[in-house]
């Protein structure tokens, strides 16, 4: 059978992007390894093909750049510290603010779902929930003029 062909630019390739770096981050919050040596192995080790590489390599080498940026604007929308937040959680929070700011033509209910679905495969049982909650406030505060309304 003929796979179709997979822009690098689609939904399709922008998810798989996500989870990847959704990876490439967890590992990086607890190894504290070199980003760009995680990258390496991520592009040696995976079919990358039908992955938005570019996307995976921003969102990599964006969120340990811009962390306390992140962190900061996550913490207001948690219920306790982020260092209380389980490591999956916390990667799959730090990706969606780091699109929320730095990925305006993202829209937020894109940038939600995403994080919601990778928590649905990647983290606890109701930790889609919980991202789901968390992810709104930030939204609402990060994107005010495009979620009124909403």
């Amino acid at each position: 059978m003929i796979e179709p062909s997979i822009s690098p630019s689609s939904p399709t390739a922008r998810r798989k992007a996500r989870r990847f770096a959704l990876q490439a981050i967890y590992q990086w919050q607890l190894s504290h390894n070199d980003v760009a040596d995680i990258e390496v192995q991520f592009l040696t080790d995976n079919d990358m093909k039908k992955v938005d590489r570019t996307y995976f390599g921003e969102l990599l080498h964006g969120i340990p750049a811009r962390l306390p940026e992140l962190d900061a604007a996550l913490q207001p929308a948690l219920d306790r510290p982020l260092v209380e937040v389980s490591q999956v959680e916390k990667a799959i929070l730090r990706i969606a603010a780091f699109e929320l700011l730095a990925r305006p033509d993202v829209p937020w209910r894109v940038i939600i779902n995403e994080g919601i679905e990778l928590a649905k495969v990647f983290g606890a049982d109701d930790s889609f929930k919980y991202v789901n909650g968390v992810l709104d406030k930030v939204a609402r505060r990060l994107r005010t003029e495009e979620v009124r309304g909403f």
